[in-house]
């Protein structure tokens, strides 16, 4: 679920790109499919994995530490990678590097499914980024490479409904597989359609290229994958080992450094992959913090959701990975109308707004215990993040697409795309911090009171690396048991209680970053032209030069 919204800024990529090698119509409903179900893998593929945490866990043994990294692992790779993705496919040909980016997608769905240990998935999971990193741009490079005029339009609009969809049947499927089959399966789903994915491909897309595509930046690719690396690792492993590890420190300044050379490596580069002279736009750079800001508070906090529903609520997998579909069809069913909103107000007031009205939901989601109806405790918070993301995304690309001169649109769209997937990498283990800490003081004061013989007290320390899933000592039993899983199951609740107050403060936060660096509706940054707003809208245009 730290997956669950959608990226902005996808229809930006597509709409920013040149048709190079426009599809005869034969070939559209054909290379509508291809990418269509290649977007799907990825994303189904993200949705079921968060669904599936918590049996993994069990099933394999794997500390609340481990279960971050199946997730990070991933993320890490896709949000450092995926600008040179793109780029890899401008220059070697898109049909080529897609395709080749579905097959390592699908050998490690393999390798994903066949783990035996945590170990063994997180590192399937992390070349499956990889993939994923070629994939994930590669289907919106093909779309704007295939389609042109009108019927570039409809493919949007074709490609964003089936998005939609698969936003909203990807966590249900995921838990059915969980639940009734395996979590195994959630991963080897994505087998049959890659193969589905690769013959269409080789059949019916053409091949295309950019000639007069940027440089690809390998020095940026490399110091981004270090930095974040680093810094990811640094965190997650704090929560166990402490800050003053000699490994996590020694992670951190590597981290650091990394970071700080990329920004070196990509002020003097000449074809950098993130331009900062993008940045010099007051809008570009309020669309990024907003967007860092606001993304973080999602995918971190939602990350911790399926545990909350599964091992404190009792939620069956399937009814967890239903959970969401509220937000998902509210987003489906609002973003057209809230782009409508940028033409009458501008974007600056919904980018206010929005992130306000998502920072409740988070305050909502902070006041169930560990009962209640879904209806009456997760349900409203739900609703009202719909409410919140739906006022964002639209007013998002489109000041993203307007900030910048119109052949540097697709670079824009494409930075703002990798801000967003680094905010929920960087999130979940600054999030798993909080948790961490909030739920071990929670249990010492809950088990103070418990006549606990020191044995067991020692099990139960060892127990709280798993969080919600810690296991109850095995030497008691009856009301002492009952009272020790009470506790474990009222820490959870709040630790996550704190999660999702922090996620509300870095919603506020963006509002307050749109509100002091977006411009309003009528000044000149603003208002570079309608066009970008049309094309954020989804509506046909000529594509940018």
């Amino acid at each position: 679920m730290a997956n669950i919204g959608r990226p902005p800024c996808d229809e930006g990529v597509i709409l920013s790109g040149k048709a190079d090698t426009p599809c005869s119509r034969r070939s559209e409903p054909w290379i509508l499919a291809a990418t269509i179900i290649g977007s799907a893998m990825a994303f189904i593929d993200s949705t079921v994995t968060n669904v599936a945490l918590p049996q993994i866990q069990a099933r394999l043994e794997a500390t609340a530490v481990d279960a971050q990294w199946i997730v990070e692992s991933y993320a890490l790779f896709l949000a450092a990678l995926i600008l040179v993705g793109g780029s890899l496919g401008d220059h070697y040909g898109r049909k080529r590097i897609y395709s080749l980016g579905v097959v390592i997608f699908a050998l490690t769905s393999v390798g994903c499914g066949a783990a035996m240990n945590p170990e063994q998935l997180i590192v399937a999971r992390a070349i499956q980024g990889v993939g994923g990193a070629l994939l994930v741009p590669g289907s919106l490079a093909i779309i704007s490479a295939s389609f042109e005029g009108e019927a570039r339009g409809k493919a949007i609009g074709t490609w964003s409904g089936f998005s939609g969809i698969t936003a909203a049947l990807g966590p249900v499927l995921g838990g059915y597989l969980v639940e009734n089959v395996s979590w195994r399966a959630a991963f080897l789903i994505n087998v049959p359609l890659a193969v589905a994915v690769l013959a269409i491909v080789a059949r019916h897309v053409p091949e295309s290229r950019d000639p007069d595509a940027r440089r690809l930046d390998i020095p940026g690719a490399v110091l981004a994958t270090l930095g974040l690396g680093g810094v990811v690792f640094g965190l997650i492993e704090s929560q166990s080992n402490g800050f003053q590890d000699p490994l996590v420190l020694a992670a951190l300044i590597l981290g650091v450094g990394g970071l700080v050379g990329f920004f070196l490596a990509e002020r003097r580069s000449q074809e950098p992959m993130m331009p900062l002279s993008l940045f010099r736009s007051r809008n570009f750079s309020g669309a990024n913090l907003l967007t860092l800001l606001l993304y973080a508070g999602l995918g971190g906090s939602l990350y911790f959701l399926p545990f909350l529903l599964i091992q404190v609520h009792g939620y069956s997998a399937t009814l967890a990975g239903s959970a969401f579909l509220p937000f998902v069809i509210i987003t489906f069913l609002l973003s057209r109308w809230a782009g409508g909103l940028v033409t009458r107000y501008g974007a600056k007031l919904p980018l206010m707004v929005g992130p306000v009205v998502a920072a409740l939901g988070f305050v909502l989601f902070a006041l169930p215990g560990t009962e209640g109806s879904y209806w009456t405790t997760f349900f409203p918070a739900i609703v009202m993040q719909g409410l919140g993301m739906s006022l964002v995304i639209a007013p998002l690309t489109t000041t993203a697409l307007n900030s910048v001169e119109g052949r540097h649109s697709g670079l824009a769209s494409g930075v703002n795309n990798a801000v967003s997937r680094t905010a929920g990498l960087l999130s979940i283990p600054v999030l798993g911090i909080f948790i961490f800490l909030v739920f071990s003081s929670s249990l010492d004061s809950r088990v103070e009171a418990l006549d606990l013989p020191p044995a067991a007290r020692q099990q139960l320390e060892a127990q709280k690396v798993n969080l919600g899933a810690a296991e109850t000592p095995g030497d008691v039993s009856g009301e002492t048991a009952a009272a020790v899983e009470e506790a474990v199951a009222e820490s959870f609740v709040a630790a996550f209680r704190v999660a999702m107050l922090v996620a509300a403060g870095l919603a506020v936060a963006s509002a307050i970053a749109a509100a002091i660096m977006i411009e309003g509706k009528g000044h000149p940054e603003a208002a570079q032209g309608t066009e970008g707003q049309r094309r954020a809208e989804g509506e046909p245009g000529p594509a940018p030069a």
